[in-house]
C-alpha cells in the first residue's frame, strides 16, 4: 500500500478559492473546499467538506506532498506531511444545530503555528465527566490500590492487575510492580517478555513500578541482587521490546495509585467522547502504512550511498519525481555546508562527491 498523498488545487470559486484532498491508492479519503491553502499564524480557517467532485470542475495543481502520518487527538483530524517546514496541520470538527434541529458540520483548518497561537492553546482535549468508573482488580492482587469513587470488582484479568472496564470488557490495563517484584522477574526474565506483551495487547495499557528509575542504579538500593548496569540493560530492554506499552517510574505506592486512577479517568473520559463522521470517516478510508525515512533522509542516502560519485543534481532529483527540485536542491546544499558533500565544478558542469572520499583525479 502506497502512502497518502496531500493535494492542493485551485478552483474558480470566489469564496472557496483552494481545494485540499487526501487520497492514496486513487481513493479520496478527505476533501475539503478552503479559503487559504495553508493557513498563517494564528489563524484558522473554515472549510466545506466535499462530498462529490464535478469531473468537469476546472482545477489547477498547486502540490502535491506525500502524508507522513494520519491520525486523531480527540475530536481533531492530525495531518503530518513528508517535508522539512509547515508540515503539521489538523482538522477541527464541530457539530452545532440549526435552527430546525438538523446538525450541521463545521470544520476548522489549522496549522501548529496557529494552534500555537490560539486562546485554546492550553486546553486540555479529555475533561472528567460524572460517570463512575468501573474498575476490576485482580483476584491475585493481596494488597490492591484503593480508586475512592469507584465501582471495584474483584475478579480474575487475563492480563494486567487493573482494568478499566466498558460494557464489561477491559479498555485499559495497568501491571503494577513493587521495586522487589520487579526485580525478582529478572530472574525470569524470559517469562516477563511474554506478560508484557499480553499486556500491550490492549490499546491502552502501562507497567507502573512503585520506585524512581534511579532506584534500580544504586548498588546500595539493590543490595548485591544485580549490577546496576545489568538493571539499567534490562529497563532498557523492556522499553526497546514493547514500544507500544507505557512504563511509568512512579515513584512509590501511593503515586503509582494517584497515577493509575487518573489514568483510567482519562481514558473512560476518551470512551465516552462523541466520534465525529470527519474523524471516524477519513480514518476508516485511510490505511496506515510503516513510517520510512523522511524525504530529506532518503535524499541524503541516495546522494551518499546510491549514487555513482561524483553526481549531478539532476541525477540526484531524477530520483526524486514527484517533488520539486527546489527541495532537492535544499537538502543537497545542507549536505555540503555539513562537509558531508563537496562540489566539483561550476554551473550545469557541477558535480558532487562524497566528502570521505579523494576528488576524481587526485
Amino acid at each position: 500500500m502506497g502512502a497518502a498523498l496531500w493535494t492542493v488545487e485551485r478552483t474558480r470559486h470566489r469564496r472557496f478559492p483552494f481545494r485540499i484532498a487526501i487520497e492514496q491508492e486513487g481513493r479520496r479519503i478527505l476533501a475539503v473546499r478552503a479559503q487559504s491553502p495553508w493557513p498563517g499564524p494564528g489563524q484558522q480557517i473554515f472549510c466545506l467538506r466535499e462530498h462529490s467532485l464535478d469531473p468537469d470542475e476546472p482545477l489547477d495543481p498547486l502540490e502535491q506532498v506525500p502524508v507522513a502520518h494520519l491520525g486523531k487527538v480527540g475530536r481533531k483530524l492530525t495531518v503530518v506531511l513528508d517535508r522539512a517546514n509547515r508540515k503539521r496541520c489538523e482538522f477541527l470538527a464541530v457539530e452545532k444545530r440549526k435552527n430546525d434541529g438538523t446538525p450541521l458540520e463545521q470544520i476548522f483548518f489549522r496549522t501548529e503555528s496557529g494552534i500555537r497561537a490560539h486562546r485554546s492553546r492550553t486546553r486540555m482535549e479529555l475533561l472528567p465527566d460524572s460517570q463512575l468508573l468501573t474498575i476490576a482488580i485482580d483476584s491475585g492482587e493481596r494488597y490492591p490500590w484503593r480508586f475512592p469513587g469507584a465501582v471495584v470488582r474483584r475478579r480474575r484479568l487475563p492480563a494486567g492487575d487493573y482494568a478499566l472496564l466498558e460494557d464489561e470488557r477491559p479498555v485499559a490495563v495497568v501491571e503494577r510492580k513493587s521495586f522487589d517484584n520487579l526485580l525478582g522477574d529478572f530472574g525470569a526474565l524470559q517469562a516477563l517478555h511474554h506478560l508484557l506483551e499480553d499486556l500491550a495487547s490492549t490499546d491502552s495499557s502501562a507497567l507502573v513500578i512503585e520506585a524512581q528509575y534511579g532506584d534500580f542504579l544504586d548498588p546500595k538500593k539493590l543490595g548485591g541482587r544485580w549490577p546496576a548496569v545489568h538493571t539499567a540493560r534490562v529497563l532498557a530492554e523492556l522499553a526497546a521490546l514493547h514500544p507500544r506499552l507505557q512504563i511509568v517510574f512512579a515513584g512509590n505506592r501511593k503515586l503509582a495509585n494517584v497515577w493509575c486512577h487518573r489514568f483510567f479517568t482519562a481514558c473512560r473520559t476518551r470512551e465516552a467522547s462523541p466520534q465525529l463522521d470527519l474523524v471516524r470517516e477519513t480514518l476508516a478510508g485511510y490505511d496506515p502504512v510503516v513510517r520510512g525515512p523522511a524525504f530529506d533522509d532518503r535524499v541524503r542516502d541516495a546522494a551518499l550511498h546510491r549514487l555513482e560519485q561524483p553526481f549531478a543534481f539532476r541525477d540526484l532529483a531524477g530520483r526524486f519525481p514527484e517533488v520539486p527540485e527546489a527541495r532537492v536542491r535544499r537538502v543537497l546544499g545542507q549536505m555540503t555546508r555539513e562537509g558531508l558533500l563537496q562540489g566539483i565544478g561550476r554551473g550545469r558542469g557541477r558535480r558532487y562527491g562524497n566528502a570521505s572520499c579523494p576528488e576524481p583525479g587526485a
